[in-house]
């Protein structure tokens, strides 16, 4: 019992390391907002995908030890939820952390790859949406036109379609029914940190729940931050 606790414990708390401020820090970078994009395009290429491999790797570790180590099926599939848990609700951070979708999909992978290969078909569909205008762009270098622009639609939906895409994909393939429940309670955690990130700003400003429902749960974005990206437009 005491190592099923341990394994929880310990992949919540990798989940919270704050990894991308540390390699900022690192490297003089002050992030602030999307840690992700603000990594690649203050800190380079280098330093953004090292911080993007470290999310994979904090979403898969507490699996593969789990699974390496002949722990209990349920335990493992805990495990990897309070790492994502951890990456979203950190407590190092005092619990305002990341929307958990890279150490999401790598959780889930870790899993059980056959589901996160459907689940990434209409995240790639996405990519190429939101990406593909962008590259034709060319007054700017390929990265920026890669990791900078103005937010996207395509890609917040078509990540929310993957994850949604997840269990049933986990149900048709057959897979051990603690995984498919798994990945149900995995969407949730992604759509419940999407609702919650920066509540308190637009409750405060009076937005209306359908708006706030909207702009959140399809696009992952509050109303600031769609006011202040049309003020910048």
């Amino acid at each position: 019992m005491w190592a099923d606790v341990a394994l929880i414990v310990g992949a919540y708390l990798l989940g919270s390391l704050p990894h991308l401020f540390l390699l900022g820090r690192l490297c003089g970078v002050d992030l602030k907002g999307d840690l992700h994009c603000e990594l690649w395009q203050k800190g380079g290429q280098l330093l953004g995908t090292i911080g993007v491999l470290g999310e994979f790797a904090k979403g898969a570790i507490p699996v593969l030890v789990g699974k390496s180590l002949g722990f209990d099926l349920f335990i493992v599939v805990l495990a990897g939820l309070a790492a994502v848990s951890g990456q979203m609700w950190p407590i190092f951070s005092r619990f305002e952390g990341e929307k958990g979708n890279s150490i999401g999909l790598a959780m889930a992978g870790a899993l059980a790859l056959e589901p996160l290969f459907v689940a990434l078909v209409p995240i790639a569909v996405a990519v190429a949406v939101r990406t593909l205008p962008r590259l034709r762009n060319s007054s700017q270098p390929v990265s920026e036109r890669l990791t900078g622009g103005p937010h996207s639609r395509s890609l917040p939906l078509g990540m929310a379609i993957g994850f949604l895409t997840l269990p049933i994909a986990s149900w048709w393939l057959r897979e051990p029914l603690v995984i498919t429940w798994g990945y149900a309670v995995l969407f949730i955690l992604i759509m419940v940190r999407r609702l919650t990130a920066g509540l308190r700003g637009d409750l405060a400003a009076g937005v209306s729940i359908r708006g706030i429902l909207v702009k959140r749960l399809l696009y992952d974005r509050s109303y600031r931050q769609a006011a202040r990206a049309s003020s910048l437009g």
